[in-house]
């Protein structure tokens, strides 16, 4: 019943060595030369810098469905959520530092919900713990909703596929 997002970067490769054969003398290194798809990058990990990385974690898990890893206490340093493995899907790491959030973050997750109204998953998220920040729905029923997890970091809930069907958009 969670949320199973899918998370792909794609990043162009500008550098390429100068010993590349995709490379010669007249064309800048920092060329693609070969056409066609670009080469990719997978992202890996989305990772969050927090407090605590096991209440984090724990949320997260139960925003999304997937479980922690086997070796994640509390006090730990580090733990992670794990997406199904035939999924394609980025792992959650949450990673402890001293510092507290200070600013907005510069990026954040959207969710859409799988099996459920974009408002029936916000009043689920806000019961696992989040915090309503802003909301941006409409009276047409479109917009989002912007919330906060236990340590502060924004995160939207979009509408779900079944909604925006029915709505044509």
């Amino acid at each position: 019943m969670g949320v199973n997002t899918r998370y792909l970067l794609t990043v162009s490769h500008r550098s390429l060595p100068t010993s590349s054969p995709q490379c010669d003398d007249d064309v800048a290194s920092d060329t693609l030369r070969t056409p066609g798809a670009p080469a990719t990058s997978r992202v890996h990990s989305v990772t969050f810098d927090c407090k605590d990385t096991y209440v984090l974690a724990k949320f997260w898990s139960q925003v999304t469905g997937w479980p922690m890893g086997e070796d994640d206490h509390p006090g730990d340093p580090e733990a992670v959520v794990l997406p199904p493995a035939d999924s394609g899907a980025s792992r959650l790491l949450f990673i402890a530092v001293p510092e507290g959030k200070t600013v907005k973050n510069r990026g954040h997750l959207d969710l859409q919900p799988q099996d459920r109204s974009r408002d029936e998953e916000v009043e689920r998220l806000i019961g696992l713990g989040a915090t309503l920040h802003e909301d941006h729905r409409r009276p047409d029923g479109t917009g989002w909703v912007t919330l906060l997890d236990p340590e502060g970091n924004e995160f939207c809930v979009e509408r779900s596929a079944a909604e925006r069907a029915a709505t044509g958009g």
